[in-house]
Order: structure tokens, then sequence, then C-alpha cells
């Protein structure tokens, strides 16, 4: 895709991969299941420094992204094949439900404060495919106007981000919990759709398979 001027594909493309890379369907029910001890305004501070956190990084990948890439000797292409097995990973844990967040050892009896940053800022809410496609945009953007439209776009799913975790955190004990289960796990199948679809990217781009254009 070409990242060297704005076309309406372009926008839409990166805004959804954004979406799904930052936005709050994978860190809201580990959100609410590590949270549900914990009063209101904790909950609220928790909220802040998850979002803060996740900004922060995306800021900083989308500057340094290319840099990062040069220095450490990676490819888009090797980013992407690493990014979707990870986000395999996750996507087996939300549909098989093998672990509890609320359970793992980096979760239990931690600072809620240290819950935020780890793992509900990173890798939930930041996840495997927002780290992708903001290092990419970093990489291959080859101008300033493409570099301001994602910064646009990462501050609008930073904004729906807010709206729903403020809403889940106000509305969290009428929430229907069943539900949430089961929408998570239909995410999570759309999720390892994508990751597969990451790793074949990556593949295409290093020139180890080639996909069909589509």
């Amino acid at each position: 895709m070409d990242h060297t001027s704005i076309e309406f594909y372009l926008v839409v493309d990166t805004f959804l991969l954004l979406l799904i890379g930052l936005g709050p369907k994978i860190a809201l029910v580990p959100f609410l299941e590590v949270t549900a001890g914990i009063d209101d305004a904790t909950k609220g501070l928790v909220v802040r420094k998850m979002l803060t956190t996740v900004g922060i990084v995306a800021v900083i990948l989308i500057g340094l992204g290319e840099l990062l890439a040069r220095l450490l000797h990676f490819s888009t292409g090797s980013l992407s094949i690493a990014g979707g097995i990870i986000l395999v990973i996750i996507a087996v844990t939300m549909v098989l439900g093998t672990s509890e967040p609320q359970d793992s050892p980096a979760v239990k009896g931690q600072d809620p404060m240290r819950i935020a940053v780890f793992p509900l800022a990173v890798p939930y809410l930041l996840n495997p495919v927002g780290v992708v496609t903001l290092v990419t945009l970093s990489a291959e953007a080859d101008s300033i106007s493409v570099v301001a439209m994602v910064v646009g776009l990462l501050a609008v799913v930073l904004a729906i981000d807010v709206v729903v975790f403020r809403v889940a955190n106000r509305f969290s004990r009428h929430l229907d919990e069943g539900r949430m289960l089961v929408t998570e796990k239909i995410f999570g199948m759309l999720l390892a759709a994508r990751a597969v679809q990451l790793v074949l990217d990556g593949l295409d781009s290093v020139g180890i398979i080639h996909l069909a254009a589509h």
C-alpha cells in the first residue's frame, strides 16, 4: 500500500488496524476481572495509567519505529511474523480460556498501578497488531501528512478507549459476565485469523511465500 500520500483506503485500513491493535476489546474483560475487587476511585486511576502508558508507547513507536528497526536489524516482515505468533497465543487464550488474568503471577497480589502497565496496557490494550502497525507505518511513511494522519487516528482510537473504559468502570457491576465471555471468545477467533494473516503477510514480505493479489 502507498504510504506516501493519504488515500481513503489507507485511512480506513489504518483506522481499523489501530482499532484492533489499540482498541478496548482485548483488554476489556481482563480489566473487569483484575479490577473486580478495587474501589471505583482506584479503578479510575488504573484506567488513566493504562491509557497514558499506551499513548506514550504508541507515540514512541511512531517516532522511533524506523530507527528501532534499523538499530535492531529487523524488517517489517519479520516483525509481522513475530507479532502474528504472539497474537495467536493471546487469541488461543481468549478462545480456550486456558488462564485467568486475575490468577496470573504477573497480576496476583500486585499493585493496581503496576497491573495497569502490565498486562493491561501491554500486551492487552496495545497488542501485537498495534505494535506491528505503528512500527510498519513509521518505517514506510514517506511524508509528514501520512504521519499526521496516523497520529490523528491514534488520538481517535484512544478517545474511544477512554469512553469505553470509563463506561465499563461506571457500570461494571451491571455487565453480564456470560455475554462478555461469549463476545471475548468470538473476538478471539477473529484475532486468530488476523494473527495468521500477519504471519502470511510477513512471510510474503521477506519473500518466503507469494500471496495472490486481492
